[in-house]
């Protein structure tokens, strides 16, 4: 897209899933095919050999939870790439010409005070900014240079590729740990047997630094847990769905210091296999936790855009433009 239009309409009805990503609703196959069919890294149906002896299938295992496919390489890293992108909510113009390639595996940081278009630019990179009925956007989003937006894609394949994490950790309260972190399967139509689900629950609460402190307890309503319990266990139900890139707007902004503190190490395990986006206006926790940062900036009455961008450290150290040097150095904002 290079002109501004309205966004397309989603193929499918989208649901919102709290604290995770929006997710488009997949139907579920009246009549599961008799050979198992794969899609990502789940079987969308797997007999089940304790339901059919017939169906000799090796049994999952901690190190190869989906054992039914064929052997493959690792899923690679992604680069997300924005080009041009400008946006508008209505006639008002929100965005103006923002680039930023997001480097495969490491963790990028937009910063800057509030109102300036960091949250907007996060929604527009997995597809959220069109649920706005007044909303549009010029420009393209590239997932290893295949954009997101391009008609021959899938709304439900964007959404999956690349998952989102909100501000207020939010599972589904009376429902339980376990089905919390599998309710990402349950919306796009996935089947897995019992023992698939088991070791995705594990993978998953370990990848989120969670498993330890639920795993005797996994059948309680996740609304039991504490605000930082809640935010992890929303990132293990991103994880659920495998996505490439993972977007987190304001993750920790309602947590405690500690919490904090273990979403931020989270954070830094998982971007050893997902390339990871955050939004935060914690100057301290940018320095942490991100290899390279975006300094966004909008002047009264003019739409946003990124003043400087580059590695966190030069951007914190030896910023080019006196505007990134005052907000970080907390002169506003």
């Amino acid at each position: 897209m290079t002109d501004p239009q309205p966004l397309p309409a989603p193929l499918n009805e989208p649901t919102t899933v709290p604290g995770d990503a929006v997710i488009s609703t997949l139907p579920l196959a009246p009549n599961p095919p008799a050979a198992p069919v794969f899609a990502a890294a789940y079987s969308a149906y797997v007999p089940d050999p304790l339901e059919d002896p017939a169906a000799q299938f090796e049994q999952p295992t901690p190190n190869n939870p989906f054992p039914f496919s064929e052997p493959g390489p690792a899923q690679p890293l992604a680069v997300l790439q924005a080009n041009s992108i400008s946006a508008w909510l209505g006639e008002r113009k929100v965005l103006d010409r923002v680039s930023l390639t997001m480097e495969a595996g490491r963790i990028t940081a937009l910063i800057g005070p509030s109102g300036c278009g960091k949250s907007t630019f996060l929604r527009i990179l997995n597809r959220m900014h069109e649920m706005i009925p007044s909303a549009s956007l010029a420009g393209e989003v590239l997932l290893d240079g295949v954009d997101i937006y391009s008609s021959a894609r899938r709304l439900t394949d964007a959404r999956r590729e690349i998952g989102m994490v909100f501000q207020k950790p939010n599972p589904f309260p009376a429902m339980s740990i376990y089905d919390n972190v599998l309710a990402g399967l349950q919306l796009t139509g996935k089947r897995a047997s019992r023992s698939e689900r088991d070791l995705l629950v594990e993978s998953c609460l370990s990848k989120a630094g969670l498993w330890k402190e639920v795993r005797d307890r996994l059948r309680q309503p996740g609304g039991g847990l504490s605000g930082g319990q809640q935010q992890r266990l929303c990132i293990a139900r991103s994880l659920a769905i495998q996505p490439r890139v993972l977007l987190m707007d304001e993750p920790c902004s309602a947590l405690d210091p500690t919490s904090t503190r273990v979403i931020e190490e989270t954070m830094i395990e998982l971007a050893r296999e997902v390339t990871i986006v955050i939004v935060t206006h914690n100057m301290q926790q940018a320095q942490r936790v991100s290899d390279n940062c975006a300094f966004f900036l909008a002047a009264q009455g003019t739409p946003g855009g990124i003043v400087e961008q580059g590695e966190t450290t030069m951007m914190f150290e030896e910023p080019s433009d006196s505007r990134t040097f005052d907000y970080v150095n907390g002169r506003f904002g």
